[in-house]
This record gives structure tokens, C-alpha cells and sequence, in this order.
């Protein structure tokens, strides 16, 4: 599903490390991005593990299939461990397997523009078609934020959704923009906005983490006139406040909540996608 919008790259006899059930494919570790898959069928659930260079441990929800599925590697140059795991019984999992791999980035934007597990379109995907349309007359990329910004900021937030929401949730933006009315918690209007900006090849971070005590999901947006955009969320010309697409739709734009989120010491980064 990933295959068209993923950089290509040579394939190499030793580019899949695995064995007879799982397996790792490293061909595209400069790009930032590892594909994992589970080959031997089962109904045991299935978790892959990365440690990253700075030892922060990202646990996902897998998948069986021969296709596997794509997991980012988000934080930079360095050794990174890649398990897939198991369960066995109750919240028991057992080693299915394990490497390690050296990752060299092409550039440290690399894994902020291609598609994962998290982060999931392709080339006929609605939301792409959808941030086309958006920045067609679009003249800079900082422009082109706004009118993604702008858009994704007048979804409904889904507060059943939001009450009722079991880990593991993955986002599925086409059938958000496709429902009417839109609406979506956080997780969902960050992966948008995420989705839409990467399909136009501008670098963005899905963030998770807190705000004040919520756990919380938000995003970082990269250009050449600004580079990282962090702790912003409004554009005046010439600065931005915090890049929350959440709360400025909750807050109807309120000063008080401007206010919070313009203070990037009310939030705390717990992991980046």
C-alpha cells in the first residue's frame, strides 16, 4: 500500500534479516524507515519493539502478513534494536526476533516524509488528493501550512471517540475527511495534518506526549523559511504559536487556550512518528 511514495532503493540479498517466521527489511534504513513482518500465520498477538540510539522504547501492534508493515526511525544516527514479539499468555510475549541495525540517515528529515504504520496514505489516498487541492495555488511552503493548518482546525473534536478510545488506536484519515461531519480526537488531527504535509514533501513530525497531565498528540512542521516549527501555533507574518490543530479547534481559538499552548512548557515529548 506504502510502495509509491516511499523512496526506492536498491535491493540487496542481505537488505532482510530474519528467519522462518519474521522478519526485517533494512533496504531503506537511510530514508528512516524499517519494514517488519510477521510471515507465519497465527492468532497470538504480536508486538514490534524499537529502542532507538537514545534508548527511548517505541512498542507497536503487528500485524501477520507477508507484506509486514512500516515502523519510522525517528530519532537520528545510531545503533536501533528491532524485535518482534509474541504472546504467549496473559501479557507474556516471547522473542520471535531480534537485530540490530546501524542507521546512517540520508538527512535527519528522512523519516518526516515518508509514510508508516502511524502515518499511513499512499498515492491514491483522499487525504493526499485532498492536500493537492488545498495548496494548488499555493505559492510557499509556509503558505501551504496555513492552508492545511486551516483546514484540519475545523474538524470536530469526537469526544465519545475520545472517552471511549482502547491503546493501540491507529488513525485512518481517509475515513476521517470522508465522513460528514468530520470529526476526531487528537491522534487524528495530528496524522491529517502529518499526512497532508508529507505528501507535499514538507518534513513533519507526529508528536506524542503531554500536555500539562493529558496525553496529548500534536505535530512539528519543517520549512525552508523557518526551519523546525516548535511550540507555535498561529502565523502573524512573521511568527507562528504552538502547531496544535487540536486544541485550536476545541478552544474555538480562545485567548486563554492560545495562551497555554503558545507555552511550550506545558508540553513534554514522549515519542516522535
Amino acid at each position: 500500500m506504502l510502495a509509491a511514495l516511499m523512496p526506492q532503493r536498491v535491493y540487496a540479498a542481505d537488505s532482510v534479516l530474519g528467519n522462518d517466521k519474521a522478519s526485517v527489511d533494512v533496504t531503506n534504513i537511510s530514508d528512516g524507515y524499517v519494514r517488519v513482518a510477521h510471515k507465519a500465520e497465527t492468532k497470538a498477538k504480536l508486538k514490534v519493539i524499537i529502542i532507538t540510539p537514545k534508548k527511548t522504547q517505541y512498542t507497536y501492534d503487528l500485524e501477520p502478513g507477508k507484506d509486514g508493515e512500516v515502523f519510522p526511525l525517528t530519532e537520528g544516527d545510531g545503533k536501533y534494536s528491532v524485535g518482534i514479539y509474541t504472546n504467549t499468555s496473559g501479557k507474556q510475549y516471547a522473542t520471535t526476533f531480534k537485530t540490530e541495525i546501524d542507521v546512517k540517515l540520508r538527512d535527519a528529515y528522512a523519516p518526516f516524509l515518508v509514510p508508516s504504520q502511524y502515518v499511513n496514505y499512499d498515492a491514491k489516498s483522499k487525504t493526499v488528493a485532498k492536500a493537492a487541492e488545498l495548496v494548488k495555488d499555493k505559492k510557499t511552503e509556509l503558505d501551504k501550512v496555513a492552508a492545511v493548518y486551516d483546514y484540519v482546525t475545523k474538524i470536530k473534536y469526537d469526544k465519545e471517540k475520545a472517552a471511549s478510545v482502547q491503546s493501540g488506536y491507529i488513525p485512518d484519515v481517509d475515513k476521517l475527511i470522508s465522513a460528514s461531519p468530520q470529526k476526531g480526537i487528537c491522534f487524528d488531527y495530528a496524522a491529517v495534518m502529518t499526512v497532508m504535509l508529507r505528501s507535499q514533501k514538507i518534513p513533519c513530525r507526529l508528536v506524542v506526549g503531554y500536555a500539562g497531565e493529558t496525553y496529548h498528540a500534536w505535530i512539528d512542521v519543517y520549512t525552508k523559511e523557518t526551519g523546525w516549527i516548535m511550540g507555535y501555533i498561529q502565523f502573524d507574518g512573521k511568527t507562528w504559536k504552538l502547531m496544535d490543530p487540536t486544541f485550536d479547534s476545541t478552544g474555538g481559538g480562545s485567548e486563554s487556550v492560545r495562551k497555554f499552548i503558545g507555552d511550550g512548557k506545558n508540553y513534554s515529548v514522549k515519542y516522535y512518528y
